[in-house]
């Protein structure tokens, strides 16, 4: 009896480790370990939250400072110990095939916490879900034009670049299937933080599953869930993602360690700061700050200059985005009568032949631009989807870029007058697509100005004069 408490001990921890490590990726997390026969634990919500005291007269700068703030006031309201019980919805999303709001929504996990402890953990296949939901809900374009859904369902919840407004959608489907909506926070996490995770721990080896690096976990897992089952009918395809629960606590273990602890800390706030992981909070104090420190997937509805967001859909339902490169070079010209920007935006397509996870890239674009932009030209991409959403007008096309070769899409347009004024410029950065090189060339009356960047995360410019 004795020797089964230690072992559901040992369960308990790691999940705690999985989910406050891996899934919430900010330092918001209790470990416990066991050191002889006794149990002690770490209280590092404590040490957080001496830390955010005095780093607050340190000399580092002001958005770090926010970023400490937001971490202890997370600290605090998930592990309040108030016995009240709060569910957390986690969704696991693979950027491997792309979606506007980080990967494909392969998996999730419901999660309830009571003073500081798990008291439960449920996972399940977004396909499992789906096949509870009956209600016929039509799916928005291009679904219907290139993939012939014809149902909108809860695995395709994320097709939005905002994620508060995916969050609302994957809460409508669960509804759908029959269950209760009420979570204290949604919380999404790109697979792409498993890679990184292993940087940190080194291979992880699973009994019966192999071994996992950081050069090529992700691909094995992928293999392990698809390419088996695509070849043999015969399997059981219900549970096949099953490694993934058995993966996510062995890294965990190995991140929660002293060594380690640091190197975590700086993983999860990389991983907020690009987007792979994002967080949506019920509490308006705590999704306040999570807007301040801009970790919440928040298509900007307030900038007054000018503004890019380039967003991706893989329609092409196989893990081609782990092959494919994007460049940016974006030329505005404010010497014209109307203001003029031209994007070039070149795909590169780095696998040499087609198989189980690749073949040629077919992308659903959206554009996003100031409200008002009037398209000129295209080149290399559809007739244009033109609406306008999130204050902003959007320019959506079809864009198709063949194996071991590059698309170079070139879009044309005036731009509102107003962004004339103090020229500025925002771009921000879709969920799940890693780093992007960018050039901006800004041509002036005052003369010509050039700014090369790599996007890691959302980023403003300002061109002195």
């Amino acid at each position: 009896m004795q020797k089964s408490k230690r072992g559901f001990r040992k369960v308990k921890r790691l999940l705690i480790g999985a989910f406050l490590i891996l899934i919430i990726s900010v330092g918001i997390f209790a470990y416990r370990w066991k050191i002889g026969a006794i149990d002690k634990t770490s209280v590092i919500v404590n040490t957080l939250s001496t830390f955010e005291k005095i780093v607050k007269f340190l000399p580092i700068e002001q958005d770090i400072k926010k970023e400490i703030e937001t971490v202890d006031k997370l600290v605090e309201l998930v592990f309040k110990k108030d016995d009240v019980k709060r569910r957390y919805m986690l969704m696991l999303q693979n950027n491997m095939e792309l979606r506007p709001g980080g990967g494909f929504l392969g998996q999730y996990a419901v999660v309830e916490v009571k003073n500081g402890d798990i008291v439960s953990l449920f996972i399940e296949d977004a396909n499992l879900l789906d096949q509870r939901i009956t209600a016929k809900v039509a799916p928005p374009y291009p679904f219907t034009k290139m993939m012939q859904i014809k149902k909108w369902k809860f695995r395709d919840s994320n097709f939005s670049a905002d994620f508060p407004t995916n969050v609302e959608k994957a809460k409508y489907f669960y509804r759908l299937s029959g269950r209760g909506s009420d979570f204290d926070a949604v919380i999404a996490v790109n697979a792409s933080v498993l890679n990184r995770a292993l940087e940190i721990t080194g291979p992880i080896t699973l009994g019966g599953y192999g071994t996992y690096t950081s050069e090529d976990a992700v691909l094995k897992l992928e293999e392990f869930v698809e390419k088996k089952y695509l070849m043999n009918e015969d399997l059981d395809t219900q549970n096949r993602k099953a490694v993934m629960k058995k993966l996510a606590p062995a890294v965990a273990d190995k991140l929660l360690t002293a060594e380690n602890f640091k190197k975590t800390i700086d993983l999860a706030l990389d991983e907020l700061r690009n987007k792979d992981v994002m967080l949506n909070f019920e509490n308006p104090e705590a999704q306040k700050m999570i807007e301040e420190v801009r970790w919440g997937g928040i298509v900007d509805t307030t900038w007054d200059g000018d503004y890019l967001m380039l967003v991706d859909a893989n329609l092409g339902a196989l893990k081609s985005d782990y092959f494919m490169k994007r460049d940016i070079f974006y030329d505005v010209d404010l010497t014209l009568e109307k203001p003029t920007a031209t994007l070039n935006y070149t795909y590169t397509h780095t696998a040499k032949f087609g198989d189980w996870r690749t073949s040629d890239y077919h992308s659903y674009l959206r554009m996003y631009v100031p409200k008002g932009s009037n398209l000129l030209e295209r080149h290399m991409v559809s007739y244009p989807n033109i609406q306008e959403e999130f204050g902003k007008t959007y320019f959506g096309f079809i864009a198709h870029t063949l194996i071991n070769r590059q698309t170079k899409a070139v879009i044309k347009y005036e731009l509102p007058d107003f962004v004339k004024e103090d020229y500025k410029l925002y771009i921000q950065k879709q969920s799940g697509v890693g780093d992007v090189p960018v050039k901006v060339h800004v041509k002036t009356a005052d003369g010509e100005f050039n700014q090369e960047l790599i996007l890691k995360k959302d980023v403003k410019l300002i061109f002195d004069k």
